[in-house]
């Protein structure tokens, strides 16, 4: 099953991007471009994040406009805290007044994994020693033509080999690059997920020392988790592995970042919070009581009016 799964990605997947990662660099020394390898690189993280813009946008925007609705997603949850059936339901009420579908930005995410994957994938290949040149022959044996065949890879980009990590190096200098790329990767995750008003709660909750729920230290652990572990872990990677695999998260994340700010130029200032009605759904047993209420309202008020006559 597993090496069905395995085989699948491959073919859809790190195949794919491994013949165009060879096209490009190819194509580069053709050109006599120096540092081919570097540029190649650097073209197909950003090629796949233009082919990714869309998904990306709608994800974004997907984001936005659920923070325009949470004050209303926060009074259904209170009115019907003691009911999650009512709740699922008026909230996929809301969704559908606002036009919102939340799946989308899973969806988004699903679909993004499986190329940097590959991506992140083919470059680990490319980057190992290859002295015998049985490297070479491995990624030729999964190349579309023998017009893409290759006899070696040269991975000096501007006189640094992209093959050594920061940490075989000895040289001090390269361990500036485990710093600018978790640096990166916090600059990225702050802007990315920019701190909520649930967040900044629970940071003055923590500051007066009140007593957190369940929920709010969950949502505490998993924000100091993105905003700090993941970046510290990002750049120990950095340190470890090639200086190739350092060159595309750093793109990446520069590239995440432009995008960010070129989606959100526009969107964030159309979408003002929601004039919409909460859709509030009630349920037959809170029908009836209305209905039997205004009843008896109009009764006491027939009453009244008799007393008054007589």
């Amino acid at each position: 099953m597993l090496n069905a799964i395995g085989q699948l990605f491959n073919t859809l997947f790190a195949q794919p991007v491994l013949n165009v990662l060879v096209a490009v660099y190819k194509l580069f020394v053709a050109l006599g471009l120096p540092g081919a390898f570097g540029f190649s690189i650097i073209a197909i993280t950003v090629a796949i994040r233009v082919v990714l813009y869309p998904v990306f946008k709608q994800q974004l925007e997907t984001t936005e406009k659920m923070k325009t609705i949470k004050p209303k997603l926060d009074k259904l949850q209170k009115k019907y805290k003691n009911d999650q059936q009512q709740l699922q339901k008026a909230q996929l009420e809301l969704y559908k007044t606002e036009g919102i579908n939340p799946a989308s930005g899973c969806l988004a995410a699903l679909v993004q994994i499986p190329l940097f994957l590959a991506l992140y994938r083919t470059l680990q290949l490319f980057l190992q020693s290859d002295a015998q040149g049985k490297v070479a022959q491995q990624i030729n044996e999964q190349l579309y033509g023998s017009f893409l065949h290759i006899q070696n890879i040269d991975p000096y980009f501007f006189g640094i080999n992209l093959a050594v990590s920061p940490a075989s190096t000895g040289n001090y200098f390269f361990y500036i690059v485990p710093v600018v790329t978790a640096g990166l990767q916090f600059l990225q995750t702050s802007i990315t997920f920019p701190q909520s008003d649930d967040s900044k709660k629970i940071e003055e909750k923590k500051k007066k020392k009140e007593q957190l729920s369940t929920t709010e230290e969950f949502q505490s652990a998993m924000g100091t988790q993105m905003k700090y572990v993941f970046p510290l872990m990002i750049g120990w990677f950095s340190y470890s592995l090639p200086l190739g695999l350092s060159l595309y998260w750093n793109i990446f994340s520069l590239f995440s970042i432009a995008q960010h700010y070129h989606i959100n130029g526009a969107p964030s200032k159309s979408l003002k919070p929601s004039k919409a009605p909460v859709v509030e759904t009630e349920s037959p047993e809170e029908k009836n009581m209305k209905k039997s209420s205004q009843q008896d309202a109009k009764k006491s008020k027939k009453r009244s009016t008799s007393k008054k006559r007589t």
